[in-house]
C-alpha cells in the first residue's frame, strides 16, 4: 500500500511540474507575440499611416488617415529638441517651395513641452504649416516615436511611404520630389 502511495504521489508532483513548466512556456510566449504586435504596430512603409485627429495653434484640428488630395508629410518635433532647430529652416524652405504639392503637418510633441516655447520656436522659424499639438503623447504613441525629429513621407493614398530622422537638406528635397511624382 505504501508503494502505491508513494507512486501516487510522485505522478502528483510530476503533473504539478508538467503543468508548472506549460504555465510559464505560455507566458513567454504570450510576452513574445505581444512583443511582437507591438513591433507591427509601429508605422511602416507600404503600409496605412495610423490615423489620428490634432488641434493645432490655429484652432483648427487636421486629420490624418485615409485618401488625401495630396501627399503629406508629417514631422515630429519639440523646442527643446536641438536636431528640430537645425531642421526647421530646411523644413520652412520645402514648406515654402513646395506647399501647393505636399501638406506639412508638425506634431509637436506638446506633452514634454511648453506652449510658450513651441510659439516662440514657430515664430522665430516662420512656421506657415499647421503646427498641431500632441498634449496628451497618444499620436507620438501612435506612431512609437522614440527619437525625434522623426519625419513619415505619406502618399495621396495614406500609405507611408518612409520615415526618418533628419537629413540634408538635398536629401529631403529628393524625397519630397520623389513623393510628388508617385
Amino acid at each position: 500500500m505504501k508503494g502505491i502511495i508513494m507512486k501516487r504521489n510522485v505522478l502528483v508532483i510530476l503533473a504539478i511540474v508538467v503543468l508548472a513548466g506549460f504555465a510559464v512556456y505560455q507566458n513567454f510566449v504570450m510576452k513574445d507575440r505581444q512583443a511582437s504586435a507591438h513591433k507591427e504596430a509601429a508605422p511602416k512603409p507600404n503600409y496605412m499611416a495610423p490615423g489620428f485627429k490634432l488641434t493645432a495653434l490655429d484652432g483648427n484640428v487636421y486629420e490624418v488617415g485615409g485618401t488625401r488630395d495630396k501627399p503629406l508629410l508629417v514631422n515630429f518635433w519639440a523646442s527643446w529638441c536641438g536636431p528640430c532647430e537645425l531642421e526647421a529652416p530646411d523644413l520652412k524652405q520645402m514648406y515654402d517651395k513646395y506647399k501647393d504639392k505636399i501638406d506639412f503637418y508638425a506634431v509637436n510633441m506638446t506633452a514634454s513641452d511648453r506652449m510658450d516655447n513651441i510659439k516662440s520656436f514657430v515664430k522665430h522659424f516662420d512656421f506657415k504649416f499647421p503646427i498641431l499639438l500632441d498634449s496628451e503623447g497618444k499620436v507620438g504613441e501612435l506612431y512609437r516615436i522614440s527619437g525625434i525629429p522623426m519625419t513619415y513621407l505619406v502618399d495621396k493614398n495614406g500609405v507611408i511611404k518612409e520615415g526618418f530622422s533628419i537629413l540634408h537638406p538635398d536629401e529631403l528635397e529628393k524625397r519630397i520630389k520623389q513623393l510628388i511624382e508617385s
